[in-house]
């Protein structure tokens, strides 16, 4: 192998795990804004204990996404400095509006989605949550405008070997580029969609978390109700236009040969390049031209069109295209089969129907992949499509020894990040809402806690051994007693110091071994007075150290 390919197979590698982050924080940061703006307008406690529980495992997911994609741009200065070199011009200004947009807008407001639910009005922490979904959605806007200035340049002039930015805005509005980001972001979307159908439906199966279950469930299955077939119009769409623009690409997709007006259908295929032709081929005449040009008035443009060395490695774009699309039909058919169980009224316990979604959790990821796949290898053999090649973008000075060395370097840290990422995730997700409340809870009170506390070294030290009970949720009467009194003097003292950005009486505010208790006033219910016979509730004392 040589240093052109181990470079394209380690931004494969980086860009492929990374990808995977994107694909799912940006539908879960919108899912997030929703949730806190139900809770605003509805005050059904719900909402903010799923908000609660999504925002930790979103900040743990945002993170990783920015340390694995921060090191894609050094690859540019590494492994392509060619292509850096003569695109700047355009790319780098592409980025530089993402620096300037997306990251500074959610610079701004994680930290306040983050930790700001009783420093700041209820309503400021729903902007933040709208801003920080914005941001998401800004990000892939620059990203995908970059990338589609490559699959369909439009906007510049060449001078001199380098392209320079003539008309800003067709560089941005490419002819590829509203058909690829409504594409790419709706698939985002359903991606988040099925993580929440999914983890959902796996509570249910064990009976946990209902209510926050039922929410979830509801949510997803009405959402995704709209999107899937929606993402099945957006990708006709984007077909014609890769039709018009790629046609090279859309060939191999379809493993067409031959240029022809009535397009088959090919169901299964081993695509032999040599040969130029298919093997063992499975497929239905005719049909492919509906969808490809909605009649059989236009001839589609087969393989042999186009001279042999630019033409895309066709069996990889063959097969990742039919992934995608097979991964489309099978969500479309979960969808169909939720609503048969809510027909039947067993939407919330259907054994089949959750274990099939808790299974469907993979695959939006997949589909992604499959689909950056047949875009990405479907442009071979061009870096900016027609104009550059790619062999002529990687750095000159490259050796294959040091190529081949940081590509291990790659494999492992990502291997190592990804997989720690994952165990912790899943954690997560095993302790539910109700644990991401309690913590929060846990967090805030003991923040609010130091920011109120006297200054006196006597009572301080006092405040301190009630901030420890608390933490430790040491069980017996005496420390069951002094966690609430210290949350409630703390929550008093910083409605004092903080004014109205604090609210006293939220749940939210409330400590661990208080997180599940009902609110004064409300009717404490036959098992839970002096006398019942019924054990310490779920969550506090020994059971809840356990």
């Amino acid at each position: 192998m040589d240093a052109l390919l181990l470079s394209r197979m380690q931004f494969a590698w980086v860009i492929a795990w990374h990808i995977l982050l994107p694909a799912f924080t940006v539908g879960l940061a919108c899912y997030i804004a929703t949730l806190e703006t139900l809770w605003w307008l509805r005050k059904d406690d719900v909402y903010r204990r799923l908000s609660a529980f999504w925002i930790r495992i979103f900040a743990v997911s945002f993170g990783m996404g920015v340390v694995s994609g921060i090191v894609m741009p050094f690859q540019f200065g590494t492994n392509w400095s060619r292509y850096i070199d003569a695109t700047a011009n355009v790319v780098g200004g592409l980025m530089a509006y993402e620096v300037l947009t997306a990251f500074f807008l959610e610079a701004a407001f994680l930290g306040v989605l983050l930790f700001g639910r009783k420093l700041v009005p209820q309503w400021a922490h729903v902007l933040s949550a709208l801003m920080v979904a914005l941001g998401t959605l800004l990000s892939s806007f620059w990203i995908l405008a970059a990338n589609s200035w490559m699959q369909t340049p439009a906007g510049h002039e060449l001078i001199d070997g380098r392209f320079h930015s003539v008309d800003m805005i067709s560089v941005i509005f490419t002819p590829s580029f509203p058909y690829r980001l409504a594409h790419t972001v709706v698939a985002f979307m359903i991606t988040t969609g099925f993580v929440v159908l999914g983890v959902a439906a796996g509570y249910l199966l064990r009976g946990r978390h209902v209510a926050e279950s039922k929410v979830m469930v509801r949510m997803s299955l009405v959402f995704l109700t709209v999107m899937v077939p929606l993402q099945i119009v957006l990708g006709d769409l984007h077909g014609i236009n890769t039709l018009r623009h790629q046609p090279a690409k859309l060939a191999a997709m379809e493993g067409l040969w031959e240029s022809t007006t009535h397009v088959p259908l090919s169901l299964f295929a081993i695509p032999d390049e040599q040969a130029e032709t298919n093997r063992f081929e499975l497929a239905i005449p005719a049909v492919g031209s509906l969808y490809l040009t909605h009649g059989f008035d236009v001839e589609v443009q087969g393989l042999k069109a186009f001279p042999a060395d630019e033409r895309p490695p066709v069996a990889i774009v063959y097969f990742a295209f039919r992934i995608m699309v097979g991964i489309g039909l099978l969500m479309l058919a979960i969808i169909v089969l939720g609503w048969f169980a809510h027909r039947r009224g067993r939407l919330y316990s259907a054994p089949g129907f959750l274990r099939l979604a808790q299974w469907s959790i993979p695959l939006g990821f997949v589909a992604v992949l499959a689909g950056w796949t047949v875009t990405e290898v479907g442009r071979q053999p061009w870096v900016v499509y027609g104009l550059m090649r790619t062999a002529d973008a990687v750095s000159p000075s490259l050796q294959t020894g040091d190529v081949a060395l940081s590509l291990a370097a790659y494999v492992v840290s990502y291997l190592f990040m990804f997989g720690g990422g994952f165990v912790l995730l899943r954690r997560m997700v095993r302790s539910g809402p109700p644990a991401a409340e309690a913590a929060e809870a846990l967090q805030q009170s003991a923040e609010a806690g130091a920011l109120a506390r006297p200054r006196g070294p006597a009572a301080g030290r006092r405040a301190d051994a009630g901030a420890v009970a608390g933490l430790a949720g040491s069980a017996g009467p005496g420390a069951a007693g002094a966690v609430p009194a210290a949350a409630a003097a703390g929550g008093a003292a910083s409605g004092r110091v903080l004014g109205s950005f604090v609210d006293p009486e939220s749940r939210a505010a409330r400590p661990l071994s208080a997180a599940r208790k009902p609110d004064p006033g409300s009717d404490p219910g036959p098992d839970s007075g002096p006398g019942s016979k019924r054990g310490p509730r779920p969550g506090s004392g020994a059971e809840g150290r356990r």
